[in-house]
């Protein structure tokens, strides 16, 4: 027969089967959290429209490491000039061509529509054609007539890029 604990008694328990998996895992959850997203200040203008100084965004460092960016990725790595953190759109990967043909974007020879950049903003930009390097990305900013990006410096190799933003908040 089984009483009730009175006031003052202590009661044993055995864990629940469903605590001892769910306890380990939430705390796996959440350091997987704290080293895989980062939140980032925007510092510059050179993501206009799309951010804007003084925007944060929230980056995932870890799905790098088992998916490929994409093109239209904005992605985070270090500025090979500053060494500093900076956000750019991924415009074309490894093989493509890119150019600047009057401010429009051309991968392959063909002219890439980019809702985002503000043409009437951009006046008489050309550059290229060049071909991006194997395992490497070409990134501008959306503000080109602001943006030092990879027109100055060229392609980012694929294991400099530090994570894709995920949200502006």
């Amino acid at each position: 027969m089984v009483t009730p604990a009175g006031p003052g008694e202590r009661t044993s328990r055995r864990p629940r089967p469903w605590a001892r998996i769910a306890i380990p895992v939430l705390i796996a959850g959440v350091v997987l959290l704290l080293v895989g997203l980062e939140p980032l200040r925007v510092a510059s203008v050179s993501m206009e429209p799309t951010l804007t100084a003084g925007d944060h965004v929230l980056v995932d460092k870890l799905s790098g490491r088992w998916r490929m960016p994409e093109v239209g990725d904005l992605v985070v790595f270090r500025d090979p000039e500053h060494r500093e953190l900076v956000v750019k759109r991924v415009v074309a990967l490894g093989g493509q061509t890119v150019a600047l043909e009057d401010a429009v974007l051309v991968v392959d020879g063909i002219v890439r529509h980019e809702p985002q950049v503000d043409l009437t903003r951009i006046d008489s930009t050309y550059f290229g054609p060049v071909t991006v390097p194997p395992d490497a990305a070409f990134l501008l900013g959306d503000n080109r007539s602001e943006s030092v990006d990879s027109r100055r410096y060229g392609a980012i190799r694929l294991d400099e890029l530090i994570g894709r933003v995920l949200l502006t908040f």
